[in-house]
């Protein structure tokens, strides 16, 4: 009887049966194996010091729950190529973690390694250079130099010069003063009175870049001398403009040397930047400073200190980025997002360029662009469906100087393609018989180091070597690389060994109204199930929707999701038509069809696995986020009899509210209007405006949902700021649907952070086992 009290009151202290915290507790330890999965995020490549093979330092992260915060570590290796055409990497013992670093960059020829150091709130900026066995020289840049550095996103953009001496850097601009007011009003910065009883104002407000970027100053050049630590900012760029992926150009003799980087000009006003890749932007040139001779430093023989004209390298052409010197230095290669500029999406088909670089250093701003990879609007089935980019390796270049490897998307996976800049022939040399997807993270000479995963397979690194290169043969070959460690726990692997996917070619259902050749053809969805044959003919289904919507869903390794497959969850990922990775013209049927055209593709992939005998249909959720959480919200309330529970993180449900509310404004008119959206965008939305909005949003169908409903929002959101879910909260409150909502206070809106992340799918898993077992 007592513990039948206990029981009782711990039930109505948490709110959950003592069935459900079981289900908790079981689930969670499940997660916590997952949860410490490490991820492999990137790798360099140095030649070793006794000229047999080369020395390999990878960068891996991984969730450390306790703090918080992902912890980074680095694990070196020696490289040596086998005469039997193996590969053996050499593992060191331990990794070393990387405390408080926000960057690491070799010098060209890695003699050398800058680590910058995140610093403390109102700390100078940290800068270590390293060589071998020692760290050989520390500075600590003052806050009335600048601020934190860019080391991630569309701003980043760390560069040595080829001599090794001084460092293009971007970061924040110093903070601006602001007003000072003592017991007698405001005082002037003049005064010499002392600061007691002082206090400050809060000075004019300034437009940011929105997601991520609150509370951050403007992104701005600077550049070090590393053997003096002086550091100057560079001259001549408009402060509207913001900056990013800076690289040298490369140094001509009795010439003063020059930077070329990316600059984006905020117009009226900052449109949020994170994840949108349809902001203007365009290539420049600037002079770099000119730094006072030193016995061991760098002399300009060109010593005027007037500021220099900065040129603009790409006046033709609406975007471009990632600027990228061929290894002789002849021209300059970059990779545009102008359709996405040009048609208002915010990611699109991208493309490649060339610039002829002068070799006499006089540049101009009227330098003709050469298209080496155009937009590809609808590929024949098996062929390139067009380049999908995020960015560059720091070094892509084979020994030919002419061809670079990237990674890219190719339907529902990500592939490594060889692309010869000069003839523009592009080719998949990941294995092309393989529905995992491939990630390059370095070149070691002409060969390459990649990472390999699929839905139910943890990354492996893998060795790619090109197998004749005397012949015109371009097939690859790819060696398998040992790990240093197993890549996860005993029970996670036999999970996952159970486990099994495939990539489903959808066929569209409607072709009545108007479509393009490209918007007609089949989509694709990726199906994890187990491969075991249980007594009841098909495990729960969880439909599973990216946001965006213009981007896609992988066929690689998500913890997340890998999770939820392990606890009895088979899985469909739509990449529905608008999804990257299937030519323009699919993409660019969605804008304009949002809420409709998207909705039916799921419903049709839905259909499509029950008539394959797949999935039941009693026995289905629905999870997505942002716009994925947009067709969460769609489909319960178009199809409130189909899904027998949901969970949605950050979702859009109200375009009315979000409009005036988000950091991207025109991200409501593109997708709602389509093709005019991008000129009809105003920020004083009429009456029209707000009623076509509400119609295309997911609370004009709030009425009709029956489905019990998970809602994870970040308080921290500004593109989905957290009273746009918690107005939907309410109205299925208002009409007796069950809700529950969990509100993260420090999440934006990715809901990223360890913990967050945790909390979010440890709670999709007990709902979704609540309510489909």
């Amino acid at each position: 009887m007592e513990g039948s009290k206990a029981g009782s009151f711990k039930q109505m202290l948490l709110g959950i049966d003592a069935t459900t915290e079981e289900e908790y507790a079981s689930q969670s330890r499940l997660l916590q194996e997952f949860t410490g999965i490490s991820s492999i995020d990137k790798a360099w490549i140095f030649k070793s010091d006794s000229g047999i093979g080369s020395q390999a330092m990878f960068l891996i992260s991984q969730p450390n729950l306790l703090a918080n915060k992902r912890k980074k570590f680095i694990l070196s290796s020696h490289v040596l190529r086998e005469s039997n055409n193996s590969v053996n990497f050499q593992w060191a013992q331990f990794p070393v973690e990387m405390t408080g670093v926000s960057a690491m960059v070799p010098s060209p020829s890695g003699a050398k390694l800058l680590v910058v150091r995140d610093p403390e709130k109102e700390s100078p900026c940290q800068f270590e250079i390293w060589v071998r066995a020692q760290v050989e020289k520390e500075f600590h840049i003052p806050l009335s130099v600048h601020g934190s550095v860019y080391a991630d996103g569309l701003f980043q953009g760390i560069s040595w010069n080829s001599d090794e001496t001084l460092i293009a850097y971007v970061a924040e601009e110093p903070c601006p003063s602001k007003p000072t007011f003592t017991g007698q009003g405001y005082k002037n910065s003049t005064s010499a009175d002392k600061d007691f009883g002082n206090w400050t104002g809060q000075g004019d407000w300034k437009e940011e870049w929105g997601e991520t970027y609150a509370g951050k100053q403007q992104a701005a050049l600077f550049v070090m001398n590393i053997n003096s630590g002086e550091t100057q900012a560079v001259k001549g760029i408009e402060k509207s403009l913001s900056v990013g992926q800076v690289v040298w150009a490369p140094p001509v003799r009795g010439s003063h040397q020059y930077l070329v980087f990316v600059g984006w000009s905020e117009g009226t006003r900052k449109l949020g930047i994170k994840y949108c890749f349809n902001r203007p932007c365009a290539l420049y040139a600037a002079r770099a400073p000119n730094f006072e001779s030193e016995a061991d430093g760098p002399e300009l023989k060109d010593s005027s200190t007037e500021d220099s004209p900065v040129v603009i390298l790409s006046q033709s052409i609406t975007s471009a980025l990632y600027p990228q010197f061929s290894p002789d230095g002849k021209f300059l290669l970059f990779l545009s997002a102008r359709s996405a500029v040009d048609s208002g999406v915010h990611s699109a088909t991208d493309s490649l360029h060339i610039i002829d670089w002068p070799m006499d250093g006089v540049l101009s701003s009227s330098t003709k662009i050469v298209d080496v990879i155009p937009v590809v609007m609808c590929a024949e089935d098996g062929y390139f469906p067009g380049l999908y980019c995020s960015s560059f390796l720091s070094n892509p270049w084979l020994s030919d100087g002419c061809t670079m490897i990237l990674s890219s998307i190719w339907g529902s996976c990500q592939v490594i393609l060889s692309v010869n800049v000069l003839s523009g022939e592009v080719l998949r040399i990941s294995p092309t018989d393989s529905n995992f997807s491939w990630n390059v993270l370095s070149l070691d000479g002409d060969n390459i180091i990649a990472v390999s995963s699929s839905p139910v397979d943890v990354p492996h690194i893998k060795y790619g070597y090109l197998v004749d290169k005397e012949s015109k043969d371009t097939a690859w070959s790819w060696l398998n690389v040992s790990r240093p460690t197993n890549a996860c726990s005993d029970k996670v692997e036999s999970l996952l060994s159970s486990l099994q996917f495939s990539i489903l070619k959808i066929p569209i259902r409607d072709v009545s109204y108007c479509l393009t050749k490209g918007a007609t053809k089949p989509f694709e969805a990726i199906f994890v199930s187990t491969k075991t044959k249980r007594s009841d003919p098909c495990d729960p289904l969880i439909v599973f929707l990216h946001g965006g919507p213009h981007i896609v869903s992988l066929s690689s390794f998500s913890k997340s999701l890998a999770f939820l497959s392990s606890i009895g969850f088979n899985l469909l990922i739509v990449n529905y038509r608008g999804s990257l990775g299937f030519g323009e013209e699919a993409l660019q049927s969605l804008p304009g069809n949002i809420g409709s055209q998207d909705v039916n593709d799921v419903l049709v992939a839905i259909d499509h696995v029950i008539d394959m005998g797949l999935a039941s249909p009693s026995k289905i959720a629905v999870l997505g986020g942002s716009h994925g959480g947009f067709l969460t919200t769609h489909l319960i309330g178009q199809a409130p009899d189909k899904f027998a529970a949901a969970a949605t993180r950050n979702p859009a449900c109200n375009l009315a509210l979000m409009v005036g509310t988000t950091d991207i404004p025109d991200w409501c008119y593109v997708e709602a209007y389509g093709s005019e959206g991008k000129n009809t965008f105003t920020e004083a939305p009429s009456a029209e405006h707000l009623t076509l909005f509400h119609r295309k949003s997911p609370i004009s169908h709030s009425s009709k949902v029956k489905t019990p409903t998970l809602i994870l929002l970040g308080a921290q959101d500004v593109r989905l700021p957290v009273f746009t879910g918690l107005q939907y909260a309410r109205a299925l409150k208002e009409k007796g649907v069950p809700v529950k909502v969990i509100v993260f206070p420090n999440d934006t809106h990715a809901i990223e952070r360890p913990k967050s992340d945790f909390e979010s799918f440890l709670n999709i898993g007990v709902s979704f086992k609540k309510y489909l077992s």
